[in-house]
C-alpha cells in the first residue's frame, strides 16, 4: 500500500476576490485536522485565528498557528475549516476527511467521494441510540 492523495481547491473564505488554489494533498487517515505549509496560508491571505498546541507524530509538541476560515473543495464535496500552519505539503486529515464524507481507497492509494453516499456529503448529527434507559421500574 503506498500513500494516497487528493487534489483539492483550497480558498480563503473571507476573501472571494483571491484566486482559490488547487493543491495535491496527502491523505492521511492517523492525522486529525488539514495543515498546510506556511506558503499555502501567505498565498490565499489567511488571517491566524489562534494558536494551537499540535502533538507531532515523534511525540513532540508545537504550538503552531491556525489560520481560517478555509473554503476547501474535493469532487461535488465542500465544506469550511481551519488549518494548521506545518510542514511542506498539504495533509489531508481524518476530521475534514469526514466533515467531507471522503474515503480512502487502498489498494489503488486514491481519496474519493464514499460511494455510499455519491451526491450529498452524510454524517452523523447524534449518536444511533437515544438516552440510557433504566430497565427498573420505579
Amino acid at each position: 500500500m503506498g500513500l494516497s492523495y487528493a487534489e483539492l481547491t483550497i480558498a480563503n473564505a473571507s476573501r472571494p476576490d483571491l484566486l482559490p488554489l488547487t493543491v495535491r494533498a496527502l491523505a492521511d487517515t492517523g492525522a486529525l485536522h488539514l495543515c498546510i505549509p506556511e506558503h499555502v496560508a501567505l498565498q490565499l491571505q489567511l488571517a491566524e485565528l489562534e494558536k494551537r498546541e499540535v502533538t507531532l507524530a515523534d511525540g513532540s509538541k508545537r504550538a503552531l498557528p491556525y489560520v481560517g476560515p478555509i473554503h476547501l473543495r474535493f469532487g461535488n464535496r465542500s465544506g469550511f475549516m481551519g488549518a494548521m500552519v506545518l510542514g511542506d505539503e498539504v495533509l489531508l486529515g481524518a476530521v475534514p476527511m469526514e466533515d467531507l464524507d471522503l474515503i480512502v481507497h487502498p489498494a489503488p492509494s486514491a481519496v474519493a467521494v464514499n460511494p455510499l453516499n455519491p451526491n450529498l456529503p452524510a454524517s452523523v448529527a447524534k449518536g444511533l441510540h437515544g438516552p440510557a434507559r433504566s430497565s427498573k421500574r420505579t
